[in-house]
């Protein structure tokens, strides 16, 4: 698993299809992360089995971050 994590924070530019709490950690403030989740960022928190890493997520994914929220039907139909 460390390899795996050195490997992915050697990457420029991470897309992560909801989120993972170690490459978020490892990533945090080195690397730009591309985030998307269907669950909006405001529900992450009620989510996560584990409140402490929520909020450990969310402090590095909200803190200078660029969020785009899009809203409307699904395209995925």
């Amino acid at each position: 698993m460390r390899n795996f994590l050195t490997r992915l924070g050697r990457i420029d530019v991470l897309v992560i299809d909801d989120w993972v709490w170690e490459i978020c950690e490892d990533r945090y403030q080195t690397r730009c992360t591309i985030l998307t989740s269907q669950l909006p960022v405001s529900r992450w928190h009620e989510r996560s089995v584990i409140p402490a890493i929520a909020d450990g997520i969310l402090d590095r994914f909200v803190h200078n971050a660029h969020r785009i929220e899009m809203r409307g039907e699904s395209m995925r139909k």
